[in-house]
């Protein structure tokens, strides 16, 4: 019987061609796409996520596991789309307008994608017209925004001042290095996260999934 137990182990170590391995071996026993997903990859992400959450790996361990993650995902999706599985949200990302960096935007997506959640990555310098043109068009329940500049913080206000005023009923959560709670608060964002860890815990709050 496939050992989904340790499908997860070899994607917190990161070892991506064992993830590959236990994959395809699980989906040729006839395991159902679902509990691969389940029990193995995310089962796996959820353990990278606390650890890295307290400290106890770091960001190049996570960026490990996530591409054995994405290696086992490109062999379960058709698989998924085929048993008709759905994603348990989906969540519009992006680094707001002015701001380039991308390292914790793109850690973000993928623990979110890890977490079982759908990821429309919008990319860097993304405007508020953007940001809701991609809500729309996806149906994303959440909208998760970064800045790594003080200088472009404003514009996580004027995203949000964006979807409210195109009336459509998207929550909001913020996050980057200069980015903090009483920010999120004064601008009338739903949710803060401080770290990519926790930025799957909120959406999934928000979401009512958790």
């Amino acid at each position: 019987m496939a050992d989904l137990a340790a499908l997860a182990e070899a994607l917190i170590k990161g070892d991506r061609n064992t993830v590959t391995e236990l994959t395809q071996a699980a989906i040729a026993e006839g395991v159902a796409p679902k509990d691969i997903l389940e029990q193995g990859l995310i089962a796996g992400m959820n353990v990278v996520g606390r650890c890295f959450k307290n400290n106890e790996i770091y960001v190049p361990e996570v960026l490990i596991a996530a591409r054995a993650m994405k290696s086992g995902m490109a062999i379960l999706q058709p698989k998924l789309t085929e048993a008709g599985v759905e994603p348990i949200g989906t969540v519009v990302l992006g680094t707001v307008k002015g701001d380039l960096h991308d390292i914790g935007k793109n850690l973000v997506g993928m623990m979110l994608g890890g977490g079982g959640l759908a990821v429309v990555d919008c990319g860097t310098d993304v405007s508020p017209e953007k940001f809701v043109q991609a809500c729309k068009e996806s149906g994303a329940q959440v909208c998760a925004m970064s800045a790594l500049l003080t200088t472009t913080m404003p514009q996580m206000s004027s995203v949000i001042e964006a979807i409210q005023a195109s009336g459509i009923e998207v929550k909001t959560i913020i996050g980057g290095a200069p980015v903090t709670q009483s920010f999120a608060d004064e601008i009338g964002a739903t949710g803060y996260a401080p770290d990519a860890a926790s930025a799957v815990d909120v959406c999934k709050e928000l979401m009512g999934v958790a």
